[in-house]
């Protein structure tokens, strides 16, 4: 159990909600802004004594009938939900390692998108294979090591991986990277890669450092966006997903709708991307 992030996460999501939101009256103006403590400890039917000292770091242990009725209290999302069930200390067996083997499942399909920019990635955004598209819409992501093989090391340490993003969107991008790493960190824990990518971001991201306390938790990569090609300016593309079983690894899929401006620039691209960036997948 970790106390000190249960205790904040707790606190975090009890600020962002407001009395509407849980279908209580809106009352008198407030000194603070969330709901109260007694509040959400009425809206879980325990005692306000007990949430308090939850979010003061000395509570007992919640059963996982407590964290569900947090969980419903506070309004998370699934993946909220998971992540408070992983700190209060009732996660599934830690996986402490990031797999590099590409599930058969994902790369069948891969294998059938020769025609659109498709890649997969590991829950810390390491990308494990991409095709040609990806590879000219992208660049070829797979040549890192270390910590930089991870996308959201990168985009936190590197400034050229943002330069694939319209300026005014970077800070969305940004906050969904930290969203993503805060899944994978609820899931595997502190002592595996995740916990050490975090500790290494933290150390040298000020940005990063400002966005991880705010707790944000989502595995997001459903989207549409708009990305930066250097020969051929923006294109916009609808981003779809899909992930295994274990959501260890996902195939990111790039579509443009048929005969759009973005369609014909995909088309371009395949001409482009073979005469100028080598094929990063087989």
């Amino acid at each position: 159990m970790d106390r000190a992030a249960l205790a904040d996460f707790l606190r975090r999501r009890r600020e962002t909600l407001r009395p509407g939101d849980v279908g209580l009256p809106e009352g008198a103006r407030r000194r603070a802004p969330g709901l109260r403590r007694e509040e959400v400890a009425a809206l879980a039917a325990m005692s306000t004594d007990y949430y308090t000292r939850l979010e003061q770091r000395r509570g007992p242990q919640p059963s996982p009938q407590m964290l569900a009725a947090l969980a419903r209290a506070l309004r998370l999302t699934g993946d909220e939900r998971d992540y408070l069930f992983r700190v209060a200390g009732h996660s599934p067996p830690e996986r402490t390692a990031t797999p590099t083997h590409v599930a058969p499942a994902l790369l069948r399909v891969l294998d059938r998108l020769a025609d659109t920019p498709a890649l997969v990635l590991s829950d810390l955004g390491e990308t494990l294979v991409q095709n040609r598209l990806a590879a000219a819409l992208l660049g070829d992501r797979t040549g890192h090591t270390g910590l930089a093989r991870s996308g959201i090391y990168r985009w936190f340490t590197d400034p050229s991986e943002r330069e694939r993003y319209p300026e005014d969107d970077r800070e969305r991008q940004s906050r969904a990277q930290v969203a993503n790493l805060r899944a994978a960190y609820g899931s595997m824990g502190a002592r595996s890669r995740a916990g050490e990518l975090v500790r290494a971001l933290r150390a040298v991201s000020p940005e990063f450092a400002e966005l991880w306390e705010r707790h944000e938790v989502a595995q997001r990569f459903a989207d549409h966006k708009t990305l930066v090609h250097p020969e051929l300016g923006p294109i916009e593309l609808d981003c779809q997903v899909l992930f295994t079983e274990d959501q260890s690894q996902a195939l990111l899929v790039f579509t443009a709708p048929p005969r759009s401006e973005a369609a014909e620039k995909l088309r371009l691209l395949g001409v482009l991307g073979h005469e100028r960036f080598p094929s990063s997948a087989s």
